[in-house]
């Protein structure tokens, strides 16, 4: 690998920049490309920005044949993370499936009687206003919130952090009426409804989901299909 390769590598990596090195096999020549930014992704007058993308969506390497020959696409997206509003039960199980999905995972409720080291344990707990969690939090395109409270006080704040933010994944746990209402508050707050359309709400996929652990499914569920961006999603709950 080239310094010069190698040093925008060690940059985007710090700068949570998702990217692929593209090498042709053959005679060593390198590219980089940034599949989450506008393309087309060209490699010697070959058009890899499809190639790109689907690498990176799936966590992948991969081999590319070209008329100039084979290329390998190396991905080095940053990690995946989870920000949970609501220290709440549906987020126990939540967090167990979210890392073992891979994701590093920060649960942020104030509400101290309810984010404890014995409800959560080895856990990363933020006992800060959900504004204020957020803003150190720093969602990213490898980012998915979910909002778990039920509390307008609690949720907005968060929900307009991550709003503003290029979290891959919004979503808020409540009834179709409550998701009516917060997203009426959130349009008085000034974003449009193409904004809100980024909210899942109500959280999760269309599973029949009863107890929190199955909750907890259909939401990491859901997560990964628009992770993955798995045509013709199915309905959420």
């Amino acid at each position: 690998m080239k310094q010069d390769t190698l040093d925008q590598l060690l940059k985007d990596k710090a700068d949570k920049r998702p990217v692929v090195l593209a090498t042709f096999l053959a005679s060593g020549e390198e590219a980089l490309f940034h599949p989450t930014e506008a393309g087309p992704f060209s490699f010697a007058d070959e058009d890899l920005t499809d190639d790109v993308r689907a690498a990176a969506r799936a966590d992948q390497g991969r081999t590319v044949d070209t008329p100039e020959g084979a290329v390998f696409l190396n991905v080095f997206n940053p990690p995946l993370r989870m920000a949970i509003v609501g220290a709440v039960h549906i987020a126990y199980p939540l967090v167990a499936i979210a890392r073992t999905a891979g994701y590093d995972v920060t649960v942020i409720d104030p509400r101290r009687a309810f984010a404890t080291d014995m409800r959560f344990p080895e856990t990363h707990l933020v006992t800060e206003w959900p504004d204020e969690a957020m803003d150190a939090f720093e969602p990213d395109t490898r980012s998915a919130v979910v909002t778990l409270t039920h509390d307008p006080k609690l949720d907005d704040p968060a929900l307009e952090r991550a709003l503003r933010s290029d979290a891959f994944y919004i979503g808020c746990l409540g009834s179709k009426k409550t998701h009516a209402a917060r997203l009426e508050r959130l349009r008085r707050m000034g974003f449009t409804d193409d904004v809100l359309a980024r909210i899942h709400g109500p959280v999760g996929l269309r599973i029949g989901a009863r107890s929190p652990a199955e909750i907890a499914v259909a939401i990491m569920a859901q997560i990964t299909e628009v992770l993955r961006q798995v045509p013709e999603a199915s309905e959420p709950a």
